[in-house]
């Protein structure tokens, strides 16, 4: 913007979170030993370029529009990961405090689960985004896919099932873990889920509500592909691709409940039907990877999502911490494989 001037010189290398193309970054693993600037420097900070912003929003920009609407989206993904780093700031206090109270909405955790498979023909279907409306770049290419016949489980994994996996000797049975998955459960002394705690015998959990006695019929959180990884291959099924998940909420997902961050529960809940949108993320067993005929834009843009299609998973349909009007059933989110902060759990799938 002409005429702007800068709050302060180093502020743009100090929260350059990723952009090489933007200049300067603070090494991100040492943001933590950064004591300042202080919190009312960040306000200040905040309030200026909030102004700023105002002035800029209220001149006709038609030619950024694209660009302030990728913005705005990006905050989604940042409010919805301020989440995760609440959980666990909180969830690493041996005082595990409330964050918030849980208000039951009616009917919402009414649902039960289901042990019905889904039945998906084998065929030659279209996935990717098509159409009017956002959408970000990693989602482009709408493409076919051709899929052999499959099934997939139209509840997602419970704590209970997950605890009988738990019960079976499940992290200390090499048989079931990739290799790589084996030497990071021992390396980490991995025994359960993220936030999950054995007290006087019995299994407790931490969520947003506080330390809570871990609901069986409540979807399993805080996994990492590793795990559900593992967990499949102990039921003796495996997980969906990207694709057949898609083609599979395209289908069956659109009309079920679902519980986003606007149902203000905070938490996984049982709601019923095919609920491929909204509870957790769900770990597909796909690589994250370019669509056919993906291009990344030029500039800053094109770093967005493209630099990170190595050495990551996909996961599909967004959580609790999502915004209903944020997530798309072409939505490609993407971890590491050993990561499990983020509200993520499974789904299985199997072959016909």
């Amino acid at each position: 913007m002409k005429g702007y001037k800068e709050f302060h010189p180093q502020f743009p290398m100090l929260f350059n979170s990723y952009y090489v193309s933007a200049g300067d970054r603070w090494t991100r693993s040492n943001r933590g030993q950064l004591t300042r600037p202080t919190v009312e420097e960040i306000f200040d900070y905040r309030t200026y370029v909030d102004n700023a912003m105002e002035v800029f929003l209220e001149r006709d920009q038609p030619e950024l529009s694209d660009v302030i609407t990728l913005g705005f989206h990006h905050e989604q993904q940042h409010q919805e990961l301020f989440l995760y780093d609440v959980k666990r700031i909180l969830g690493d206090n041996p005082l595990f405090p409330t964050y918030i109270y849980h208000q039951p909405v009616a009917g919402l955790d009414k649902g039960s689960t289901s042990n019905n498979w889904l039945k998906i023909d084998e065929g030659i279907y279209s996935i990717g985004f098509e159409g009017n409306g956002f959408h970000f770049d990693n989602e482009k290419g709408y493409h076919k896919v051709f899929l052999h016949e499959y099934e997939i489980q139209e509840s997602l994994v419970t704590n209970g099932e997950y605890l009988e996996f738990i019960y079976d000797g499940g992290y200390t049975h090499f048989g079931h873990w990739l290799s790589e998955a084996w030497d990071w459960v021992n390396e980490n002394h991995i025994k359960a889920p993220r936030y999950w705690h054995k007290i006087d015998g019995e299994w407790w959990v931490y969520t947003l509500g506080g330390l809570e006695k871990v609901a069986l019929e409540d979807p399993v959180c805080h996994v990492s592909f590793y795990e559900a990884d593992a967990f499949a291959k102990w039921k003796g099924c495996r997980l969906p691709t990207e694709q057949e998940w898609e083609v599979a909420c395209l289908k069956y997902a659109m009309n079920s409940p679902s519980n986003f961050l606007e149902e203000d529960q905070f938490r996984t809940l049982p709601t019923g039907g095919a609920n491929f949108l909204g509870n957790v993320w769900e770990w597909t067993s796909s690589p994250y990877t370019p669509y056919p005929f993906y291009a990344p834009p030029s500039g800053a843009l094109g770093e967005y999502n493209g630099k990170f299609m190595v050495n990551q998973m996909v996961l599909r349909g967004g959580s609790y911490g999502t915004p209903r009007n944020h997530i798309r059933p072409t939505y490609r989110n993407f971890f590491h494989p050993h990561l499990r902060w983020m509200f993520a759990g499974i789904r299985l799938a199997k072959h016909t």
